[in-house]
């Protein structure tokens, strides 16, 4: 007998195991890998695998093995990855949990161990999630806690430069393996590295801006410029990026659901048509039923149908349009039909032109949601015909079997 498990309430008793874990071994010479690091990589892991539409039980083995990732770090760096698994293996064999997912926690675990080399995507997540802050504006603060640490359990004195050079060996040679983490954050962890390789290179150590020199009554002095537009440039356009990728994502989950729907009722119209219509006369008193499931079945087909037909614009714009900024250069249906001198003296235009770029990139982004919004319209229609229609057609069946 199966045991439908509450992976809600399991979390929380892994939270709740693990906050009191790591409050029994409280020493403050982990300045970075305690409590605060864990509760930071377990809402990273919950925002990719958010991202990523996990079923119940794989959001449970990631989150879980986000938990379990570091909490064998104060027996010792070296190996605490299978030491943590096996702290994880003991506590979740009080639960009801099959070997395969066990397996896929303690996976995720060892996963983590550096060099990372992750598997699958739940290694993926798990990883990324570990690391999560390098693409952040907190990884300076968390640098400067990792090092303090390293030099306490240690007892050596790394100077700055010397953990910069190990930081920037550790950065060059990271990359994150989900595709959500390197949109997101690749382009703040290039900035991150490249401004630690200023630092080496013999900036001010506190530069946290770019310094330019000026003169002011005689004395050169330095101006540092404030990032923020930069700052905000970037994470404009990460947004834009993150954006249409969930559309599209969410555009092809659509179109999945769609073809799922065409294939059922196809089968059931093909199995309707062999098996009940060709013996018509043994049969007479459940003809209005199979009609009722044909009718149902054709409806359902053709409103999926309808979701997925693509609808093509006249594939062409005018000088007008530009210069009224009233076209998305971005869509391939308003320029398919231009020729490339047009288009291409139209596109540099738009990059020239903030205004008219980002003006576009919001048409695209709206364009895709009205798209969007169409489809799960369509597609909501056809599975609430299948859905009440099939229950429909089968009271009917029965209701005709009992009258004959």
């Amino acid at each position: 007998m199966s045991i439908t498990l509450n992976y809600t309430k399991l979390i929380q008793q892994v939270k709740k195991f693990v906050l009191s874990y790591y409050k029994a071994h409280a020493d403050s010479s982990f300045t970075y890998h305690n409590i605060d690091h864990t509760t930071d990589v377990v809402a990273a892991a919950k925002k990719i695998a958010e991202h990523y539409q996990l079923n119940d039980e794989d959001h449970f083995a990631v989150i879980t093995a986000a938990w379990f990732h570091d909490i064998a770090y104060y027996m010792g760096a070296e190996n605490h990855e299978e030491k943590g698994a096996v702290i994880a293996a003991d506590f979740l064999n009080g639960f009801d949990l099959d070997n395969e997912l066990l397996q896929n926690i303690t996976n995720c675990i060892l996963a983590t161990k550096m060099p990372q080399n992750p598997a699958n995507i739940l290694q993926n997540i798990v990883c990324d999630a570990d690391l999560f802050h390098l693409g952040t504006n907190d990884f300076k603060r968390k640098t400067k806690l990792l090092r303090k640490e390293f030099n306490t359990l240690y007892g050596t004195d790394i100077g700055k430069a010397d953990w910069r050079k190990k930081t920037i060996q550790l950065m060059e040679e990271h990359e994150y393996h989900t595709d959500y983490c390197r949109l997101l954050l690749n382009e703040t962890k290039a900035q991150n590295l490249e401004e630690l390789k200023e630092k080496l290179n013999g900036k001010d150590e506190e530069d946290d801006g770019v310094k330019s020199p000026i003169k002011h009554d005689g004395t050169v002095i330095f101006k540092t410029q404030n990032k923020d537009k930069q700052e905000l440039s970037k994470g404009v356009e990460t947004m834009f990026r993150l954006t249409s990728t969930n559309h599209q994502r969410l555009s092809n989950m659509a179109d999945s659901k769609a073809h799922i729907m065409i294939s059922v009722n196809a089968i059931i119209i093909s199995l309707l048509l062999s098996l009940l219509l060709r013996n018509m006369s043994a049969h007479h008193n459940q003809i209005i039923p199979a009609i009722m499931l044909l009718t149902v079945n054709l409806v359902t087909i053709v409103f999926s149908i309808l979701a997925t037909r693509p609808t093509i614009p006249p594939g062409t714009f005018t000088q007008q349009d530009v210069e009224s900024r009233d076209v998305n250069l971005l869509f391939f249906g308003n320029f398919y039909k231009m020729n490339y001198e047009d288009y291409q003296k139209s596109m540099v235009t738009m990059i020239n032109d903030n205004e008219f770029l980002y003006g576009s990139l919001i048409r695209d982004v709206y364009a895709q949601g009205v798209v969007l919004g169409r489809k799960y319209r369509l597609l909501r229609a056809s599975y609430n015909v299948f859905m009440f229609g099939l229950v429909v057609s089968v009271i009917a069946f029965v209701i005709s079997s009992l009258i004959r």
